[in-house]
Protein backbone atom coordinates (compact mmCIF):
# COMPACT_ATOMS: atom_id res chain seq x y z
CA UNK A 1 0.00 0.00 0.00
CA UNK A 2 2.90 2.34 0.70
CA UNK A 3 3.96 2.14 -3.01
CA UNK A 4 0.31 3.32 -4.02
CA UNK A 5 -0.39 6.47 -1.88
CA UNK A 6 1.92 8.66 -4.11
CA UNK A 7 0.03 7.13 -7.45
CA UNK A 8 -3.32 7.74 -5.60
CA UNK A 9 -1.82 11.13 -4.29
CA UNK A 10 -1.26 12.50 -7.64
CA UNK A 11 -4.08 11.45 -9.24
CA UNK A 12 -6.55 12.80 -6.24
CA UNK A 13 -4.56 15.96 -6.73
CA UNK A 14 -6.16 15.78 -10.82
CA UNK A 15 -9.53 15.31 -9.60
CA UNK A 16 -9.39 18.11 -7.31
CA UNK A 17 -8.12 20.39 -9.68
CA UNK A 18 -10.71 19.32 -12.21
CA UNK A 19 -13.25 20.42 -10.46
CA UNK A 20 -12.21 23.81 -10.56
CA UNK A 21 -14.38 25.21 -13.12
CA UNK A 22 -11.49 28.19 -14.08
CA UNK A 23 -9.50 25.19 -14.97
CA UNK A 24 -11.44 24.38 -18.10
CA UNK A 25 -14.77 22.48 -17.84
CA UNK A 26 -16.67 25.96 -17.59
CA UNK A 27 -14.50 27.08 -20.66
CA UNK A 28 -15.35 23.59 -22.63
CA UNK A 29 -19.54 24.32 -21.59
CA UNK A 30 -19.65 27.41 -23.02
CA UNK A 31 -17.71 26.27 -26.30
CA UNK A 32 -20.49 23.72 -26.22
CA UNK A 33 -23.64 26.11 -25.46
CA UNK A 34 -22.18 28.63 -28.07
CA UNK A 35 -22.03 26.06 -30.98
CA UNK A 36 -24.80 23.70 -29.88
CA UNK A 37 -22.92 20.57 -29.76
CA UNK A 38 -21.75 18.04 -26.79
CA UNK A 39 -19.36 17.69 -29.75
CA UNK A 40 -17.68 20.66 -28.83
CA UNK A 41 -17.63 19.68 -25.01
CA UNK A 42 -15.66 16.86 -25.54
CA UNK A 43 -13.31 17.99 -28.38
CA UNK A 44 -12.25 20.90 -26.05
CA UNK A 45 -11.58 17.96 -23.32
CA UNK A 46 -8.35 17.06 -24.98
CA UNK A 47 -5.90 20.91 -25.44
CA UNK A 48 -7.33 21.48 -22.41
CA UNK A 49 -5.93 18.38 -20.87
CA UNK A 50 -2.84 18.62 -22.63
CA UNK A 51 -2.33 22.26 -21.42
CA UNK A 52 -2.47 21.26 -17.82
CA UNK A 53 0.04 17.73 -18.40
CA UNK A 54 2.31 20.43 -19.99
CA UNK A 55 2.26 22.81 -17.17
CA UNK A 56 2.98 20.05 -14.21
CA UNK A 57 5.39 18.40 -16.59
CA UNK A 58 7.41 21.58 -16.70
CA UNK A 59 7.65 22.00 -13.05
CA UNK A 60 8.44 17.69 -12.57
CA UNK A 61 11.36 18.44 -15.11
CA UNK A 62 12.39 21.25 -13.16
CA UNK A 63 12.18 19.86 -10.08
CA UNK A 64 14.28 16.26 -11.25
CA UNK A 65 16.76 18.66 -12.71
CA UNK A 66 16.95 20.67 -9.16
CA UNK A 67 17.30 16.81 -7.44
CA UNK A 68 20.90 16.52 -9.65
CA UNK A 69 22.74 19.90 -8.47
CA UNK A 70 20.98 20.86 -5.28
CA UNK A 71 21.20 19.16 -1.86
CA UNK A 72 18.31 18.04 -0.25
CA UNK A 73 17.78 20.30 2.28
CA UNK A 74 18.43 23.76 -0.48
CA UNK A 75 15.70 22.19 -2.40
CA UNK A 76 13.27 21.71 0.27
CA UNK A 77 13.48 25.00 1.66
CA UNK A 78 13.56 26.27 -1.76
CA UNK A 79 9.73 24.37 -2.46
CA UNK A 80 9.01 25.21 0.86
CA UNK A 81 8.83 28.95 0.35
CA UNK A 82 7.86 28.53 -3.31
CA UNK A 83 4.86 26.83 -2.60
CA UNK A 84 3.75 29.21 0.58
CA UNK A 85 4.76 32.56 -1.31
CA UNK A 86 2.55 31.44 -4.50
CA UNK A 87 -0.26 30.56 -2.55
CA UNK A 88 -0.06 33.51 -0.33
CA UNK A 89 0.34 35.56 -3.49
CA UNK A 90 -2.71 33.95 -5.20
CA UNK A 91 -4.43 34.18 -2.02
CA UNK A 92 -4.40 38.07 -1.98
CA UNK A 93 -4.20 38.42 -6.32
CA UNK A 94 -6.90 35.97 -7.36
CA UNK A 95 -7.74 37.79 -10.69
CA UNK A 96 -7.60 35.54 -13.89
CA UNK A 97 -6.55 36.81 -17.19
CA UNK A 98 -9.38 37.49 -19.68
CA UNK A 99 -7.35 37.87 -22.89
CA UNK A 100 -8.81 34.84 -24.15
CA UNK A 101 -11.95 35.24 -26.57
CA UNK A 102 -14.44 32.35 -27.02
CA UNK A 103 -13.30 31.65 -31.11
CA UNK A 104 -10.40 29.48 -29.76
CA UNK A 105 -8.79 26.47 -32.04
CA UNK A 106 -6.82 23.53 -30.45
CA UNK A 107 -3.21 25.68 -30.09
CA UNK A 108 -5.40 28.19 -28.18
CA UNK A 109 -6.95 26.57 -26.09
CA UNK A 110 -3.90 24.49 -24.99
CA UNK A 111 -2.06 27.83 -24.80
CA UNK A 112 -4.99 28.82 -22.17
CA UNK A 113 -5.04 25.88 -20.17
CA UNK A 114 -0.90 25.39 -19.70
CA UNK A 115 -1.11 29.33 -18.28
CA UNK A 116 -4.33 28.45 -16.51
CA UNK A 117 -2.57 25.86 -14.89
CA UNK A 118 0.92 27.63 -14.42
CA UNK A 119 -1.19 30.19 -12.86
CA UNK A 120 -2.93 28.01 -10.40
CA UNK A 121 0.17 26.39 -9.27
CA UNK A 122 -1.15 22.71 -10.60
CA UNK A 123 2.58 21.77 -11.06
CA UNK A 124 3.96 23.23 -8.12
CA UNK A 125 1.56 20.89 -5.72
CA UNK A 126 2.94 17.98 -6.91
CA UNK A 127 6.51 19.01 -5.71
CA UNK A 128 6.49 17.81 -2.36
CA UNK A 129 5.87 14.02 -4.14
CA UNK A 130 8.93 14.30 -6.03
CA UNK A 131 11.38 15.65 -4.12
CA UNK A 132 12.69 11.95 -3.06
CA UNK A 133 10.87 9.92 -5.22
CA UNK A 134 12.10 8.04 -8.20
CA UNK A 135 9.02 7.67 -9.32
CA UNK A 136 8.99 10.10 -12.33
CA UNK A 137 6.64 8.40 -14.42
CA UNK A 138 3.51 8.89 -11.97
CA UNK A 139 3.08 12.20 -13.08
CA UNK A 140 2.21 12.03 -16.87
CA UNK A 141 0.53 8.84 -16.31
CA UNK A 142 -2.52 9.87 -13.29
CA UNK A 143 -2.52 13.49 -12.58
CA UNK A 144 -3.92 14.72 -15.83
CA UNK A 145 -6.03 11.63 -15.77
CA UNK A 146 -7.38 12.30 -12.99
CA UNK A 147 -7.93 15.71 -14.00
CA UNK A 148 -9.38 14.99 -17.26
CA UNK A 149 -11.64 12.78 -15.50
CA UNK A 150 -12.93 15.17 -13.83
CA UNK A 151 -13.47 17.97 -16.09
CA UNK A 152 -15.09 15.72 -18.43
CA UNK A 153 -17.47 14.73 -16.17
CA UNK A 154 -18.33 17.57 -14.76
CA UNK A 155 -18.30 19.65 -18.26
CA UNK A 156 -20.95 16.79 -19.45
CA UNK A 157 -23.14 17.22 -16.43
CA UNK A 158 -23.63 21.30 -16.26
CA UNK A 159 -23.90 21.02 -20.39
CA UNK A 160 -26.38 18.23 -20.23
CA UNK A 161 -28.18 17.92 -16.80
CA UNK A 162 -27.51 21.14 -14.78
CA UNK A 163 -27.05 23.90 -16.88
CA UNK A 164 -24.53 27.00 -16.17
CA UNK A 165 -27.61 28.88 -14.29
CA UNK A 166 -26.90 26.58 -11.30
CA UNK A 167 -23.37 28.25 -10.80
CA UNK A 168 -25.79 31.66 -9.84
CA UNK A 169 -26.84 29.63 -6.94
CA UNK A 170 -24.43 26.87 -6.41
CA UNK A 171 -20.61 28.64 -6.72
CA UNK A 172 -17.85 28.25 -3.95
CA UNK A 173 -14.77 29.61 -4.60
CA UNK A 174 -12.67 26.29 -5.21
CA UNK A 175 -9.38 28.87 -5.80
CA UNK A 176 -9.58 29.65 -1.84
CA UNK A 177 -9.33 26.48 -0.94
CA UNK A 178 -6.91 25.81 -3.55
CA UNK A 179 -4.45 28.04 -2.67
CA UNK A 180 -4.59 27.45 1.46
CA UNK A 181 -3.62 23.98 0.34
CA UNK A 182 -0.80 25.01 -1.92
CA UNK A 183 0.11 27.43 1.18
CA UNK A 184 0.19 24.18 3.41
CA UNK A 185 2.00 21.82 1.51
CA UNK A 186 4.12 24.17 1.18
CA UNK A 187 4.55 24.00 5.34
CA UNK A 188 4.65 20.49 5.08
CA UNK A 189 7.34 19.84 2.69
CA UNK A 190 9.13 21.66 6.05
CA UNK A 191 8.84 18.32 7.85
CA UNK A 192 9.75 15.60 4.70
Amino acid sequence: MSDLWPWLAVFALGLFHGVNPAMGWLFAVALGLQEHKRAAVLCALLPIALGHALSIGIIIAAVLVARVSLPYSALKYSAAAILFAFGLYRLFRSRHPNWVGMRVGFGDLTLWSFIMASAHGAGLMLIPLFLKSTDAPVVPATNPIGYLLATGLVAMLVYEKLGVGLLRHAWFNIDLFWMLALMIAGLVILFL
